[in-house]
Parts: structure tokens; C-alpha cells; sequence
């Protein structure tokens, strides 16, 4: 029976750890005869290296080696060719690593990073994404699986049909993860086999990619990642980090630690793709729409497809009799787009929401009751109803705690002083998803339980989560539960991202749990240890196709100076969805984390790339501008005590991504109602207000 943990506000299990400095990172174990890498990226954008030279590196203090495409050890290719390392002397975009300097002190691997002369024969490159670019083309599908067109009804005959229509473009810029603890590895090899201490989302899917790589069964190599510090989707998978690490640790038969600097983050470990948007909406004069169509392009690289799902968020937000979305790319000389908190979604929604909004104006109506009309049980991409759709109680529920009854909708119509007030609001919604997992669970003599799962906590308190959820499904108070996660030897799960990580892990300790109980006797603990497993693969895989999603409503008072046009936030406030909530201290601080990024999202992040040397121009958070407190003076997120029996044991969805869906829509919308001025392409800088309107 149930001890009530779950929905009980516990602190993290790892704090203390963590505020004591005693919790490690990747490259924090101590090994001996350890010694460090420096990554060498690519000077030209396009090319083919023709020499290097490694005489200055290799005479300078300190260093051991130079490894690169000449010397490295040899690895099998794979599906993801990004990560076939020191193989060729081929460049397919500036900051591509091509060499590694190996050394016994960090600053002495750096040192001779600097000394490696490497000449190019380098190429014409195309490195700036347009939408009118002669090499845009139709991928076959989008990320992860989704088609990339869709059509219902006739689009054309419903927008010309429409008394009332808009037609916007929205541009957002490359965007780039930024997590505390940089991409790092520690490698160590020993009798053929492979130990990494990674800073990765998933060690299951790591040990995977290097046993293909390095021609390896998967019981010959080990990934360890205790203590992550975050990801944001770019450490989803196997990166060059842990790559580049483990060639190192073989050429010089030695333990390396090798951790990116934060110069070398912006491009080659993943970065989201900068995204023209096209958004038609038309509508009856009660703001019903007729037709909608969300056409996206974005980029990838040439060396592999990565078609990020922007438009997918259109799909199932809104209903409409005619709907077409479209999604193109092209392929550039770049590093390869990856996932970014909530990939698609993120994106999409600041398209869609901003012309929602621009749609209200046109119709003369609230745009919180224009969402409330277009509100729809059945999914209008699947035609099959939501398991549970709570859209239009986030949008109430937020508009009560927000004020919003209050509200004039005139444009410039509150100024306090020289400062012009707007507020915004823009829906959100992220699928609910879960993946098959396997657990252990152990019950001890001495009455304590041990629950094990390769579940990863990247700073999201996932562990805590994992332990309320264990204590209940065992029916003993959580004090009697040790969680161990984070090592590729204990039972195999899902990755944490894609906001499934509680919902896939949890499934599987329940099962285990249960398994266990059921061999346990009556009355009492085991004379000795009892363990059960279970493995969700069949249970998952089986579970009926429905549409499934998180929901949310974010409301957002601006203030802009109208002398300089700078913009603070005096207010943010959003109201959730996400199925039943397992830690609200952890889950608010997830909710506030994702609408933070979203405000950051909206006036400050920028990749501005370099059109002459194919490189981003940002190379640290002094270059790249992320929110700080003074932003906003009051950020609150709320939830529903939401129920939904068709989601998993647990009926969570989950709520890594939801909050920064639609925030910078929101941020958006408050910033035009403050000043008339509508700013289609991210961030919105002082400069485009002040270029744009005299808004004195």
C-alpha cells in the first residue's frame, strides 16, 4: 500500500553531497597516472587537412602525444558519422575537432594545443540559412519519426475563403546549451576493456555507441554518470567528449580526462537550428479558425540529417477544418543541429502562439477566450481523442491568478512614468511519452529496500523522484530505500530528455516493486536477500496509440522603456497540466528553470555566426546573453491536480520541457501590447523597438 511519499515535497536525496563539493563529476574521479586531453578544432570552415605538424607540441613540457587522423586508433562506422573522430583528414565545418594533445598537467595539454601547426586545402562554403536558398529540400522525416508534411482539407480554398487572415514570418536564431558542467569525460582502459565517467543523459545509449565504435561488446565497457551537471538535450546521446576520451586513453594507454571548454560548445556538440517560420491562420469573425498552415525550414549539416520538428507543434494545438504543415532544409557547412530543451515544440510554439495573438487583434477579441474557441477534444492531426486534455483550465485558471479580467486590450494604453506596461499570454503543450525501462529491487534482512536503474539525474532531482516513487510502490516509509542510478552496469532505461524520463523509470520500479512483494513472506523481511526485476518493453510497446500530452497557459507583464526601448519583466506566471506531480519543490523548480529559458529565449539569446569564417562569433555567456535575475522581478508556476489512467502506474507526463513551450511567445505578445511594435524575429533587442517605433 501507498506511504504517501509521492506528492510530498522532499528536498533533493544528493544535496547535501552536492553543497559540500563531495558529489562527483566526470572528471572529478581521481585515477592514477591519469593525465589530460586539450580538443583541437578545425581552423577552416571546408576542406581537407594536408599536414600537421607536431614537432613544438610534442618538445614542449608535459606533453605525450598529438593524436589525430595519422596516428589514432582505428574505430567502425556507424550511424552517426559526427562521431568517427581522428579517422580522415576530411573538414566538414570550422571547429570540427581534428586533433587531441594529451599531456600530464591540463595547462600542459593546452600549451601544446597551441603548438600544433595544421595546414588546409580549403573550399567554398555555404554556411547562412535563407529561406530561398537553391539547396532546400524535403527530408523523409522529422525528429524523431514524424512525417514531415501533413494535410487536411483543402488549405488554400479555406484561407481565401476566410473573412479574416494572417499571413507572418517568424525567424529565430541558432540557439546553443549551456550547461554548467561543459561536455567531459574521464576514459581508462584496462585489459581491453573500457571505464568512462561521462556527463551524459543516458549511459545505456553511450555504452552502445562506443562498443560500435570500437567494435566492443556492450559488457566490455562501462559508463558511469552519477552526477550530471545538465544537459538540455545536447548530452543525449554519445558526443565528442566521451569520443575523443577514449582515443586518447588507448593511444597513450593511460587514463584521460578531457572536458570541452565553454568556447568549444557553441557548434560542434549540437545547437538548435535556426528556423524561418511561415504562419497562416484565417478565421470566422468569432475568431473560430478555418484553416491554419505552419510551413518551417531549417538546417543540418552535410554530414548528417537532423530535421528538427518545428511545425509538429501545429499539428495538435489548435482544431481547424483545413491544416497543412511543411518542414524544409538544408544542408550546410555546419556543425549537425541537435536537440535543445523541448526540440520542435520550443520553436514552433513562439510561430504559432505570436500569430494567435496578431489573430485576436484582427477578430477584435481576448486572446486567452480566442485559445478557449479553438480549444478541441480530439486531436486534429490523429482524430482520436487526448487522454486527457486540461488546455482550457491552465488558460483560466492562469488568467485568474494572473489578473487578466483586468486587462484594456489597447495597445500602449498603460504607462507608468517613462515606462510603457503590456502583458501577454501564449498556450503550451508537450507530449507525454514514456520508453521501456528495466529495475531491480532488493529486499534486505535488516528491512531496508535497494532499488536499481540506470536512470540519470542531470540536476532535475530524478533520483529523489525515483526514491518517492519506489517507497510507495514497496509500501514502506522512503527512509528504508537506497537508490543507485547512473552506471551502465545496473539494469538498462530510457535516457533522461524528452520529458520521459519519471514516466519510464517510474513503470519500471513499479513492476519490480510489485514483483517483489509478491515474493516476499507475510510479516516480516527475508532471512536473506530477495530480488525482483522487471523490464517495461513489452508492457510499454503495447500500451494503445493515444494522444497524449502535457498543457500549459503563460502569462507575462512587460515593462519597456520608452527612451531606450529595454524591456523588463515585472511578472511571469504559468499554470501547468503534466499529470500528477511526484516533488513539487523539485517540479516548480523544473517549471520556473524551462519559462526562465524561454524569457532568455525572448530578449537575449543569439547565435550570430560569421558568414566569412562558418563560426559562431559567441564564444562564452559574456558573448552569449542568457536571463538573469534582473529580467524579472516575479516568475510563479502553478499546477493542476491532474488525473489520467491511460498515461502509466505513476500518471505523470512530465515537465522537463512544458515551461519553456509558448513562453517566448508570451514575452512576445506583452512587448507589442506594451508598444504597438511586433518583433517577428528573436531576440527582441532594444534596437528593434527603438529602430522600429518612436515609442515616446
Amino acid at each position: 500500500m501507498s506511504t504517501g511519499a509521492v506528492g510530498r515535497a522532499y528536498p533533493r536525496l544528493e544535496g547535501p553531497a552536492k553543497v559540500t563539493g563531495t558529489a562527483r563529476y566526470a572528471v572529478e574521479y581521481p585515477m592514477d597516472g591519469v593525465t589530460y586531453g586539450w580538443a583541437v578544432p578545425s581552423a577552416v570552415v571546408r576542406g581537407r587537412i594536408t599536414r600537421i605538424d607536431t614537432t613544438e607540441a610534442l618538445a614542449s613540457p608535459g606533453v605525450l602525444a598529438v593524436v589525430h587522423h595519422g596516428n589514432a586508433p582505428r574505430m567502425a562506422p556507424g550511424p552517426q558519422p559526427e562521431l568517427r573522430l581522428l579517422q580522415e583528414p576530411t573538414v566538414h565545418y570550422r571547429g570540427q575537432y581534428v586533433a587531441v594533445v594529451v599531456a600530464t598537467t591540463l595547462e600542459a595539454a593546452r600549451e601544446g594545443a597551441r603548438l600544433v601547426r595544421i595546414d588546409y586545402d580549403s573550399g567554398p562554403h555555404s554556411t547562412v540559412l535563407t529561406e530561398d536558398h537553391p539547396g532546400l529540400y524535403k527530408p523523409d522525416q522529422v525528429n524523431p519519426s514524424y512525417p514531415t508534411d501533413t494535410a487536411e482539407g483543402d488549405f488554400d480554398a479555406g484561407y481565401a475563403a476566410a473573412p479574416v487572415r494572417v499571413d507572418v514570418t517568424y525567424r529565430t536564431p541558432a540557439y546553443h546549451n549551456n550547461p554548467m558542467e561543459p561536455h567531459a569525460t574521464t576514459a581508462q582502459w584496462h585489459d581491453g576493456r573500457l571505464l568512462v565517467h561521462d556527463s551524459t543523459q543516458g549511459a545505456t545509449p553511450v555504452r552502445a555507441t562506443l562498443a560500435e565504435l570500437f567494435e566492443l561488446p556492450p559488457e566490455s565497457i562501462r559508463v558511469v554518470a552519477e552526477h550530471v551537471g545538465g544537459g538540455f538535450g545536447s548530452k543525449g546521446y554519445a558526443k565528442a567528449s566521451v569520443v575523443l576520451a577514449a582515443l586518447a586513453a588507448r593511444h597513450v594507454e593511460r587514463p584521460v580526462k578531457l572536458a570541452l571548454t565553454r568556447q568549444q560548445l557553441f557548434g560542434p556538440v549540437g545547437y538548435r537550428t535556426p528556423t524561418i517560420q511561415r504562419i497562416r491562420l484565417a478565421a470566422d469573425t468569432d475568431g473560430r479558425l478555418t484553416a491554419i498552415c505552419h510551413d518551417a525550414i531549417g538546417q543540418t549539416s552535410t554530414i548528417r540529417e537532423f530535421a528538427e520538428q518545428t511545425a509538429v507543434y501545429t499539428r495538435s494545438m489548435y482544431a481547424a477544418p483545413h491544416r497543412r504543415t511543411t518542414h524544409r532544409l538544408v544542408r550546410l557547412d555546419v556543425p549537425t543541429p541537435f536537440w535543445m530543451r523541448a526540440p520542435g515544440e520550443c520553436p514552433g510554439a513562439y510561430a504559432l502562439e505570436s500569430a494567435m495573438d496578431e489573430l485576436a487583434i484582427a477578430v477584435g477579441i481576448d486572446p486567452v477566450e480566442l485559445r478557449v474557441r479553438n480549444d478541441t477534444a480530439v486531436d486534429p492531426d490523429q482524430g482520436r481523442p487526448f487522454t486527457s486534455r486540461n488546455l482550457v483550465a491552465c488558460l483560466r485558471e492562469g488568467a485568474e491568478r494572473f489578473g487578466w479580467a483586468g486587462r484594456d486590450p489597447s495597445l500602449r494604453s498603460r504607462r507608468d512614468g517613462r515606462w510603457l506596461i503590456g502583458t501577454g499570454v501564449a498556450g503550451s503543450s508537450y507530449p507525454a511519452r514514456a520508453r521501456p525501462s528495466s529495475a531491480t529491487a532488493t529486499a534486505r534482512p535488516d528491512g531496508s529496500f535497494l532499488v536499481q536503474i540506470n536512470a540519470t539525474d542531470i540536476g532535475t532531482g530524478a533520483r529523489t523522484a525515483i526514491w518517492q516513487v519506489a517507497a510507495d510502490a514497496l509500501g514502506v516509509p522512503p527512509e528504508r530505500v537506497e537508490i543507485r542510478i547512473g552506471d551502465s552496469e545496473l539494469p538498462a532505461a530510457a535516457l533522461a530528455g524528452g520529458s520521459m524520463g519519471t514516466a519510464s523509470w517510474s513503470w519500471a520500479v513499479i513492476r519490480a516493486a510489485q514483483a517483489l512483494r509478491e515474493k516476499l513472506p507475510d510479516g516480516g523481511p527475508p532471512t536473506g536477500e530477495v530480488t525482483a526485476e522487471a523490464d517495461t518493453t513489452e508492457e510499454v510497446g503495447g500500451q494503445p496509440a493515444l494522444p497524449r500530452y502535457a498543457y500549459g497557459a503563460q502569462f507575462v507583464e512587460v515593462r519597456v522603456d520608452a527612451d531606450t526601448g529595454e524591456v523588463r519583466l515585472n511578472r511571469m506566471l504559468g499554470v501547468f497540466a503534466a499529470g500528477r506531480v511526484v516533488n513539487p519543490t523539485t517540479a516548480r523548480s523544473q517549471l520556473i528553470g524551462g519559462m526562465t529559458m524561454g524569457l532568455s529565449m525572448a530578449l537575449h539569446e543569439e547565435g550570430l555566426l560569421d558568414e566569412r569564417y562558418g563560426d559562431w562569433v559567441n564564444h562564452d555567456l559574456a558573448t552569449y546573453h542568457i536571463t538573469s535575475c534582473a529580467d524579472v522581478e516575479s516568475i510563479e508556476a502553478y499546477w493542476l491536480d491532474e488525473r489520467d489512467d491511460k498515461l502509466n502506474p505513476a500518471g505523470v507526463k512530465g515537465i522537463g520541457e512544458i515551461g519553456i513551450v509558448g513562453a517566448a511567445a508570451a514575452v512576445a505578445n506583452a512587448v507589442h501590447h506594451a508598444t504597438g511594435v511586433r518583433i517577428r524575429e528573436l531576440p527582441i533587442r532594444l534596437d528593434k523597438l527603438i529602430g522600429v517605433s518612436d515609442l515616446a
